[in-house]
């Protein structure tokens, strides 16, 4: 389907708006809720970069004009009724203006399982990694003081490389010693320094396992 041919399936509404959910391209975090009119939609696809329609001040705004904080598209896809976009991203600071990765920091229903459930269910073994994924994305985004994923990211790619590679030597090490328990904890901090880079290189983690399953 050509680009012309997408745009005849949009379903604007009365006012001209069409609901626009952004979301991290690699951690898949919803960043915000925001209105596209056809103006914005065309600089948004002209540009590569979110642009909306303000509803309160009445006119277009291009995400991190002002604050920096902009955000590159990576695909914009809409739903199948064609009234509802979702617009995946990769930010360049926090999404609100509130200084936060997400607009969605408040929480009406949130249900935790036990660990014992978590490991009854084969789709949730590996929810913590993109859990962790999510957290690091918004230790970038946010930069919170005294964080030790903010002093990796405000030292960057160099720093971070290093740890991966003493993290690395210390997971050997521990294998060597044929000792479970460090070999566990090594290998926690490796995996977590190992999404610190994914996030640093912009790859998504589901790169890595879309690999891994074409290897397959």
């Amino acid at each position: 389907m050509t680009t012309g041919q997408a745009w005849d399936q949009l379903k604007f509404d009365d006012n001209g708006l069409i609901p626009a959910i952004v979301q991290d391209a690699a951690s898949k975090k919803v960043l915000t809720l925001a209105y596209m009119n056809k103006e914005s939609l065309e600089k948004s696809l002209e540009t590569k970069e979110t642009w909306f329609w303000s509803r309160s001040r009445q006119e277009l705004w291009h995400k991190g004009a002002t604050s920096g904080h902009t955000q590159r598209i990576v695909s914009i896809h809409y739903d199948c009724d064609g009234d509802a976009l979702v617009v995946q991203v990769e930010p360049n600071g926090p999404a609100c203006h509130n200084g936060t990765y997400s607009c969605f920091t408040g929480a009406l229903l949130e249900e935790a399982g036990t660990e014992e459930q978590a490991a009854d269910t084969p789709a949730d073994r590996f929810a913590i990694l993109g859990e962790l994924e999510q957290i690091i994305a918004t230790r970038e985004a946010e930069r919170p003081e005294g964080s030790y994923t903010t002093y990796l990211f405000d030292k960057g790619v160099d720093k971070i490389l290093k740890k991966v590679g003493e993290e690395t030597a210390e997971v050997i090490i521990a294998a060597k010693n044929r000792d479970p328990h460090e070999l566990s904890c090594e290998a926690s901090d490796l995996l977590y320094h190992l999404l610190v880079l994914l996030r640093e290189q912009k790859l998504p983690l589901d790169r890595v396992l879309a690999e891994l399953e074409r290897r397959r």
